[in-house]
């Protein structure tokens, strides 16, 4: 089969070349923080938690703009590391709690060099336009940096309906 000449720009497609690109990126973090115990994710977290504050655990999905199932099992590991805490919200059982512990405090400052290093390397190897760029496209800076102004953040887009209101459709199998 012969491919289509008007596929061709496909190859250009910016959702696989920022899928890529974060690929890339994330492995350098990887990278440079497995000798301190952490993977990138960890510490993003850890950074997050150490500047904000507690949080529960929407307020810090949102503020990484995380999936709250991935945050949930990302917080599980941490815990068993003993880097963070989760309890109960107080007058709500239901909501957790996530607080970074002492150590979590040194593992993330015992990581921070290692985190600077690989971000000044990545910085140079896209320059400083890509870095502003890809800071701008994610909604700017994490706001868990204690400023007087937050930056304009770009708002989420639901990617689809939950599985309840897709029920509660009238022409939905279930309710024929």
């Amino acid at each position: 089969m012969t491919p289509d000449p008007a596929l061709l720009e496909t190859t250009r497609c910016l959702c696989l070349a920022s899928r890529r690109a974060a690929r890339t990126i994330t492995r350098e973090f990887d990278q440079a923080l497995r000798p301190h115990g952490l993977r990138a994710t960890q510490f993003t977290l850890l950074a997050a938690l150490h500047l904000a504050g507690p949080k529960s655990i929407g307020e810090l999905a949102e503020l990484l703009s995380a999936d709250r199932t991935t945050l949930t099992r990302n917080l599980a590991v941490a815990e068993q590391h003993d880097w963070v805490v989760l309890r109960a919200a107080p007058g709500d059982a239901r909501s957790r709690i996530a607080a970074i512990k002492h150590r979590g405090t040194r593992a993330l400052a015992a990581a921070l060099p290692a985190w600077r290093e690989t971000q000044r390397g990545l910085g140079e190897k896209i320059g400083a336009p890509a870095a502003a760029s890809l800071r701008k496209l994610a909604g700017g800076p994490c706001t868990a940096a204690p400023s007087s102004s937050k930056p304009e953040r770009i708002p989420r887009k639901r990617l689809s309906k939950s599985r309840a209101a897709i029920r509660h459709q009238t022409n939905h199998p279930v309710n024929r």
